[in-house]
């Protein structure tokens, strides 16, 4: 049997070219000199070759905040054998430069007289090939093989083959573009995918691409036949559908082109989300075939709204960012690919967008396999960092090398994945910038639209929108905005769930996908540090451990985790419906449903890193919110007392695999026991694609239901999967809140240590305006990081308490926020404890932003001297009696502190109390020291 295919997997001995001397002294023509020892496929960075990592240390990517090098704070994290970096994720060893490789390659006899072809699979850089001294010229993609043509005449033998492979900018792609960035894969150096040396005939079928026409079941094929050494072409290539008896002579055109049509009749298979069904066409020459598979699938608008094969398609999305944190590079396998987008299918999305980069082959077989709808990016982030990099005025459309670059990336990166169904939506890249980059995008956009249908094409995501762009990925409908300080605009005046983007829709003309929605963080995971057991490692994390033990907080960190993602995953909840909800939004997506690494650590996904559930949100959860068929309730608000009736206009979002006849919704009123104490069911209707579809208004009379009590409001569609559920919260109308006669309530500290001094128990409301620290509290958590967005509020991530502390007995509670908390949260002000005794521990605890980690509290309870306090830092004196949460909460903490049951065990000093205060807020004298 003849060898087609050499594998030059092994041993590459290498030389890193500091001095970028290399080519002038023509090392190509000798064996390189003491070279490292080295293993392709492989990167250099995961082989520990390179340089030692310090504060001089110049990395790809932008440092947003560096007062990591220069502030005593972090003075002790810049020394040798310490050095820890809290930006992304930190390498052993970096090397940005030349480095060449070189090694003997045997070809075999039987290769003579034939085509021999060299590929390299995703290298990172530019690479420059010489076989023996013969130069094969440079190629640059970050996308594609880069593939080398020896031609017919390699003489069978022994060669030397030598590679260089430079992983400097030399294009401006952006040094923020995840194609590049340290923020995420690393730049590193060499080839990770298929190394090979592969032998073909002289006459060869060098392009093949099928444009399916769903209406008409056909396709139409196009092709290119090439020949070395003088071969003469084929008169024909013969087309054929593996599995059918279709088959087609196609004629070649004098250039060695070739067309055909070929219809495959109403009952071929269509792709798509649910039958991801794939056929196979073959293109036979004598001496030589090629096989593509391909979907029959097609993508169109109509108005605001994707229709794939004629129906509407709502794009659940998430980012991949290029996180792959053990390699530190994305995987070339199929097999990998299909554990990831499983991962992702398992929480109701099916859409990936590829930020700034595109995958591998591999990832395009899995997506196709598994119907998953891809948008791919050319690999560039071309704005202001992009071009202070290049210490240039020029921006992408102003000249510079990327504007050619990025015509050429894209024409590679279609020719290579065209045929793949899952490649449904193109961008250039991430938020371009540049004086004329909507000039120069608006002709990238139209001239890919006319060059190849099979996809729609937008000029980037996040912005611009251009005239030619067949859908966009902007910031607008999305229920938060960077620099607004999270004022949870999705909720308005109180937690609802009738948000919707129709205001934005309404202005536009073509699909719009919103975009990088969420960016809701959760506590990081500080303790997977030890996970991370490649060449990249997690010494964000073992800083942000470190400033938790110095707080006296390491004990917390897989509470503070769960507390802070079970409200990150309420806000998901809230983002996503409120894209559903909205008629003619073509879909939204996620950043992410990993955590992201770079730009200052960026916990906002669900899963880690790595993948893996950070354990507080199942893919069975979140898909009850987030799947093709979604009930959704409209409340004005979640709190109530038993005068209300609950009121909601109840729709259906069903973007499934077909419509639902005689759909029957109903809903019931659970209470904690899980038992329902209401329900109900809607009118049947017929439920069609689209939607929301509304399904007509329930009323849940609370007349006679126990308060103050939680409940869910369940909504489903009978004899199917999908249900939905919000929680809600009923309170009596009226509520004691005066202190009983044993309590001691004030809002002065000097009044508290007086009574406290006596021996008696006191309920310090402490007034909010008075409380020292300034902590940006808010209902809804960090946005992306304070690192990055110079410590924009607000800097906390929620609530940690215990719901069977005697202080709820009468104020119902997870052990995380929730949306009740809401009415509390907006009038009040963490007290900062860190000068309190480190065993103290709050009884309503404030997460806190994990590069300050202070020890905060709403409440807390201590013994002073004889006397016993609950300290309070929510306004629970104003407006009482239109807050039945602060009503609520108020009497449950008298009810507490006058039982017998209150009884603090930890002893503070009286005058400690004043550090709570700001110091115009300290009494100048204090009645009683201890």
């Amino acid at each position: 049997m003849t060898l087609s295919t050499l594998d030059l997997s092994g041993s590459w001995p290498c030389t890193l070219d500091r001095a970028d001397a290399g080519l002038d002294a023509r090392w190509f023509e000798r064996p390189l000199l003491e070279p490292l020892a080295a293993v392709l496929p492989g990167s250099l960075a995961a082989q520990r070759i390179g340089d030692d990592v310090t504060p001089d240390t110049a990395w790809t990517g932008t440092i947003f905040d560096r007062s990591f090098f220069a502030s005593p704070e972090w003075a002790g994290y810049r020394e040798p054998g310490n050095l820890k970096l809290p930006f992304w994720l930190q390498p052993e060893k970096t090397y940005v430069g030349p480095a060449w490789f070189q090694r003997e390659v045997a070809v075999p006899a039987d290769w003579a007289g034939r085509r021999v072809v060299l590929t390299l699979e995703r290298p990172h850089g530019q690479t420059r090939v010489w076989l023996d001294d013969r130069d094969l010229g440079a190629q640059d993609s970050l996308s594609t093989p880069h593939v080398y043509e020896l031609g017919a005449g390699v003489a069978p033998g022994t060669h030397r083959l030598t590679l260089r492979i430079d992983n400097r900018l030399h294009v401006a792609v952006g040094e923020n573009a995840h194609s590049v960035s340290d923020h995420t894969q690393g730049n590193w150096n060499g080839v990770v995918g298929a190394l090979t040396l592969h032998v073909t005939s002289p006459v060869w079928i060098d392009d093949l691409q099928v444009y399916p026409h769903v209406a008409s079941h056909s396709v139409a094929i196009r092709g290119t036949v090439r020949s070395v050494g003088g071969h003469a072409l084929p008169p024909a290539v013969v087309l054929r559908v593996e599995e059918t008896h279709l088959s087609l002579e196609a004629p070649l055109a004098a250039d060695g082109t070739f067309s055909g049509n070929l219809v495959f009749g109403p009952g071929a298979a269509l792709w798509d989300e649910f039958t991801p069904a794939l056929h196979r066409i073959t293109a036979d020459i004598p001496n030589f075939q090629r096989t593509v598979t391909f979907g029959l699938r097609e993508l169109t608008t109509q108005g605001t709204q994707f229709l794939l094969n004629g129906r509407p398609a709502f794009l659940r999305g998430t980012l991949d960012c290029c996180v792959y944190p053990l390699t530190g590079h994305p995987p070339t396998d199929v097999d990998s690919w299909r554990s990831l987008l499983r991962t992702i299918l398992s929480h109701g999305l099916n859409h990936v967008r590829f930020h700034s980069w595109c995958p591998p082959e591999a990832a395009f077989i899995a997506g196709d396999e598994l119907g998953v709808y891809f948008q791919v990016e050319a690999s560039t982030w071309p704005n202001a960092a992009a071009v202070l990099a290049f210490n240039s005025p020029a921006g992408i459309g102003d000249g510079a090398s990327v504007d050619t670059w990025v015509f050429a990336e894209t024409e590679r990166i279609l020719r290579a994945y065209g045929n793949h169904p899952c490649f449904l939506l193109m961008a250039s890249g991430n938020e371009p910038g540049g004086p004329h980059h909507r000039e120069f995008l608006a002709g990238w956009t139209k001239h890919f639209r006319s060059r190849d249908a099979r996809r729609l094409y937008t000029a980037a995501s996040g912005w611009p929108e251009l005239p030619e762009n067949q859908f966009h990925v902007i910031p607008e409908p999305r229920g938060h905005q960077w620099g607004d300080n999270l004022r949870c605009r999705l909720n308005g005046h109180a937690p609802a769930t009738t948000a919707d983007y129709r205001q934005a829709i309404a202005k536009r003309t073509v699909p719009v996908v919103a975009h990088e929605i969420g960016q809701w963080c959760a506590y990081p995971p500080v303790y997977d540090a030890l996970r991370y057991t490649g060449h990249l490692h997690a010494r964000n994390y073992e800083i942000f451990a470190a400033s938790l033990a110095e707080h006296h907080l390491a004990d917390r960190s897989h509470d503070f985790v769960r507390a802070s993602g079970k409200l990150q995953a309420l806000c998901y909840k809230e983002e996503i419906e409120a894209a559903l909800r909205t008629p003619g939004m073509g879909g939204f997506q996620l950043l992410g449903l990993h955590d992201f690494p770079g730009q200052g650590t960026a916990p906002v996904g669900v899963l880690d890193v790595f993948g893996h559930s950070k354990g507080y949100i199942s893919p069975e959860a979140f898909r009850r919110f987030c799947s093709p068929t979604v009930p959704l309730a409209r409340l004005e608000r979640r709190v109530f007392t038993t005068e209300d009736n609950i009121a909601a206009e109840i729709d259906v979002a069903h973007f499934g695999a077909g419509p639902i006849p005689v759909a029957l919704v109903s809903w019931s009123l659970i209470n904690d026991a899980g038992r329902p104490v209401l329900g109900g069911q809607l009118p049947l209707r017929d439920l069609p694609l689209g939607g929301p579809h509304p399904f007509g208004r329930i009323t849940v009379p609370l007349a006679h239901l126990p308060a103050p009590a939680h409940y869910q409001l369940i909504v489903r569609i009978n004899d199917t999967p999908f249900e939905n559920d919000w929680d809600v919260w009923v309170y009596p109308p009226k509520t004691l809140i005066n202190a009983p006669s044993r309590i001691t309530l004030t809002r002065s500290l000097a009044d508290a240590q007086a009574a406290l001094a006596e021996g008696e128990r006191v309920l310090w409301l402490v007034p909010p305006a008075e409380v020292h620290g300034d902590v940006a509290l808010g209902m809804t958590p960090v946005f992306w990081n304070t690192w990055c967005t110079q410590r924009q509020a607000p800097h906390t991530l929620g609530l940690l308490c215990d719901p069977v502390h005697p202080a709820f007995a009468t104020f119902p509670t997870d052990a995380h926020s929730n949306w009740q908390w809401w009415y509390l949260v907006g009038r009040a002000a963490p007290m900062i404890l860190d000068e309190l005794p480190p065993s103290l521990r709050p009884v309503v605890q404030v997460i806190d932003d994990w590069f300050t980690n202070r020890r905060l509290g709403l409440v807390f309870e201590a013994r002073v001297g004889r006397g016993s306090l609950l300290a309070c830092s929510v306004d629970l004196d104003t407006d009482l009696a239109g807050d039945p949460v602060a009503r609520q909460f108020r009497a449950s903490l008298l009810h507490y502190a006058a039982s017998d049951v209150f009884a603090p065990t930890h002893e503070i000093a009286p005058a400690s109390l004043a550090s709570l205060l700001k110091p115009r807020a300290r009494p100048a004298s204090l009645s009683y020291i201890r």
